[in-house]
């Protein structure tokens, strides 16, 4: 049986989720961060040398990286459904998202999040001021205006059909919730998301989201 190595607050829910939508049998094996540091254990270095999550094991095979699970997991199990099939006109759109999610999406999102932590992180109190700074200064002139730039980009991709790939909700759509989910927590300008905000909402509806959640457990991106 294919099994998830998911590890709590991450990419790995996404997994979950595809595999309720298209019906496939699987277990979990759980991993829980390292409260202090966030880090994943070290046990799932034994599965993969990243020791990083989502990994999945299926007949024999070990395959790591949100985008490349997910193509994995359309060629093998889905018919059509959640994934234009190769040579269709969508595919290459569908094949951009799953791309962006991580290499353009995310980026501007973990720099949010790391200006943030590094200006509340304990410190001697002389170096405070500069660390806050720094973290400060990244932010305004570089992550903001590029997390805004993106998510606007995004915003208006989304406002012909509410969905990534075509009028049908796809595995494109699984991932890209992850950052459009992380956007709606970090970013500062949900209400000038509309379409954003939408696609959220009418995601977390779906049934196997819900499914996926109560086997994953919580998942908080704040």
């Amino acid at each position: 049986m294919l099994t998830v190595h998911h590890l709590n607050n991450s990419r790995s829910q996404r997994v979950l989720w595809l595999l309720e939508e298209l019906e496939v049998p699987y277990e979990i094996r759980k991993y829980q961060r390292d409260p202090s540091t966030m880090l994943a254990p070290p046990e799932l270095r034994a599965i993969h040398p990243l020791g990083k999550s989502p990994v999945i094991e299926d007949e024999g095979r070990v395959v790591a990286e949100s985008g490349a699970i997910v193509e994995y997991l359309v060629d093998h199990y889905d018919t059509g459904r959640l994934a234009p099939l190769p040579g269709m006109p969508e595919r290459l759109r569908f094949t951009y998202w799953l791309h962006y999610a991580e290499g353009s999406a995310m980026p501007p999102l973990l720099l949010k999040l790391v200006a943030a932590r590094i200006a509340s992180a304990p410190m001697p109190f002389f170096a405070k001021p500069v660390a806050r700074k720094i973290a400060g200064k990244l932010q305004s002139t570089f992550v903001d205006p590029q997390l805004a730039l993106h998510l606007r980009y995004v915003d208006t991709e989304l406002a012909a059909t509410g969905w990534f790939v075509g009028t049908e909700f796809s595995a494109a759509d699984i991932q890209m919730s992850f950052p459009m989910e992380a956007a709606m927590a970090r970013s500062g300008i949900a209400d000038k998301l509309p379409n954003i905000a939408a696609f959220v909402k009418r995601i977390q509806q779906r049934p196997a989201y819900k499914r996926a959640l109560e086997r994953g457990g919580p998942y908080t991106l704040g």
